[in-house]
């Protein structure tokens, strides 16, 4: 049976898997060479842009799914992190004008912690799994 913590999670999932699904598309989209570029103006390596999009588009699509929820959710939180951290910080919590502010990606971090701290989610491919291993292991007994 689902509760509302697990109807809670299933949400938060959802969620967050669609918007970093569509901010890696947009990524992709708007052109990654020049996202590429961007980060060599900040001073990141230009092909941690790729790699940022793709853990964005098959990440995102790995929550809605919710496959390898908890792994996905780390590796975000610490996007996330970095993000604030290298761009978002000095900008302030609500921007300067120029630059967005952090409120967003705090709230992103949030989301991503939660999931992954939590247990399997209900209605994802990793709780069907889990299922599946239990009914398995009381057949064999």
């Amino acid at each position: 049976m689902v509760n509302k913590q697990d109807f809670g999670g299933f949400v938060l999932r959802i969620t967050l898997g669609i918007i970093f699904l569509v901010h890696g598309i947009v990524k992709f989209q708007s052109g990654i060479d020049n996202i590429a570029g961007w980060f060599s103006s900040i001073g990141l390596p230009g092909f941690m842009a790729y790699g940022v999009a793709l853990l964005e588009v098959i990440g995102g699509m790995a929550l809605i799914i919710g496959i390898g929820t908890r792994l996905v959710s780390v590796l975000f939180a610490l996007l996330m992190v970095g993000a604030i951290v290298k761009v978002k910080l000095a900008a302030g919590f609500l921007g300067n004008g120029e630059t967005a502010g952090w409120e967003f990606d705090l709230a992103l971090l949030a989301m991503a912690i939660y999931l992954s701290l939590s247990e399997q989610q209900p209605f994802s491919v990793d709780r069907w799994i889990k299922d599946r291993a239990v009914v398995d292991t009381n057949k064999s007994a």
